[in-house]
């Protein structure tokens, strides 16, 4: 947890955005600073995907601007971003099940990357479960090893920011545990990340800051401490 002031590498700053005709993000503004954990919380239908997918150039903003170390990505493509250092983690598991694990960790390296078998062997150093079953498909490998594998892509890319949705989805609370602890090395590294995810008090427990979302609209933007953490549990978030 980065607790120090910092620059900011993304920002939201009135953003508006949707699907067709429904408007889902309402004048979304908030930062993430570099090496800083983001907490972006709220009830189902809130537009924390939404706010993922805006970041990651899947979904266009109506207006307003999202801006990586301050420079407006505009109408750039996923991939443009990607290479600028923006790296989503989606929801249910985005990974290549007819390619092994090493295939998959090989098509996240950068291009031109010439120590590309020192960036997956970092990843195997945070998943050792991977690293046995690295010549396996990955479509053979289990729920939790396929989320592993993909959150594994943090560690190859070596990406500016972490845009991570829901990865304790689906899982045992044993894998739930690990997946945090690689989230807690990936934040160590100074790595910056903005995390949706279910598991508010694990969330929280290594957030630098908390952004609350209720029907596409920032209500809450500050550090976790001045939260009531039972309010967010069993009110503000329901059985969330």
């Amino acid at each position: 947890m980065n607790t120090a002031a910092s620059t900011t590498v993304l920002e939201f700053d009135r953003v508006r955005a949707g699907y067709g005709r429904t408007t889902v993000l309402r004048e979304v503004s908030f930062r993430v600073g570099v090496g800083q954990v983001v907490a972006l919380l709220g009830p189902n239908g809130a537009g924390k995907t939404t706010v993922l997918r805006t970041a990651s150039g899947i979904v266009g903003p109506t207006s307003g601007s999202v801006r990586l170390d301050d420079i407006e990505l505009g109408k750039q493509a996923p991939h443009r971003r990607a290479a600028r250092g923006l790296c989503l983690i989606p929801e249910g598991r985005g990974v290549f099940k007819t390619l092994t694990v090493r295939e998959n960790l090989r098509l996240q390296v950068p291009s031109g990357t010439s120590a590309s078998n020192d960036a997956i062997e970092r990843a195997f150093a945070v998943f050792p479960a991977l690293a046995g079953r690295m010549n396996v498909a990955a479509g053979h490998l289990s729920g939790g090893q396929q989320q592993m594998l993909s959150l594994a892509r943090a560690y190859v890319t070596n990406p500016r920011v972490v845009l991570l949705d829901e990865v304790s989805m689906g899982l045992a609370p044993r894998v739930v545990e690990e997946m945090f602890r690689a989230l807690r090395t990936l934040a160590a590294t100074g790595t910056a990340m903005l995390i949706v995810e279910q598991y508010v008090t694990q969330a929280m427990a290594i957030a630098d800051s908390v952004v609350l979302l209720n029907k596409g609209t920032v209500t809450y933007d500050g550090p976790p401490s001045q939260l009531d953490e039972q309010s967010v549990l069993h009110g503000y978030l329901g059985s969330a």
